[in-house]
């Protein structure tokens, strides 16, 4: 007789699904108000510096660019490992 997988129980959640729906909702904020605040520097440098769509493209793509990088990075995050310590001192 083949032996199958244990098949989840209702409302069980597979292992390291632990991300809210909220978090992700965060993310999207963030990714928000990091452009649009880049955006407005942007801006205000054109104005100052009479550069006009330089500043501005720039902000775009470092806001967009590091609001992405950190998205990218907490969602890839391992989950639901135990941290690991730095300690050289054995255990027994």
């Amino acid at each position: 007789m083949a032996d199958f997988p244990e098949q989840p129980t209702r409302g069980a959640k597979p292992a390291g699904e632990d991300v809210s729906p909220w978090a992700l909702a965060g993310l999207g904020m963030q990714f928000f108000a990091a452009i649009l605040l880049f955006v407005w520097v942007g801006t205000w440098l054109d104005r100052r510096f009479d550069r006009a769509p330089l500043f501005l493209l720039s902000g775009v793509l470092l806001g967009g660019g590091g609001s992405f990088y950190l998205s990218y990075r907490q969602l890839t995050k391992p989950r639901g490992s135990p941290p690991r310590h730095n300690d050289s001192t054995p255990t027994s």
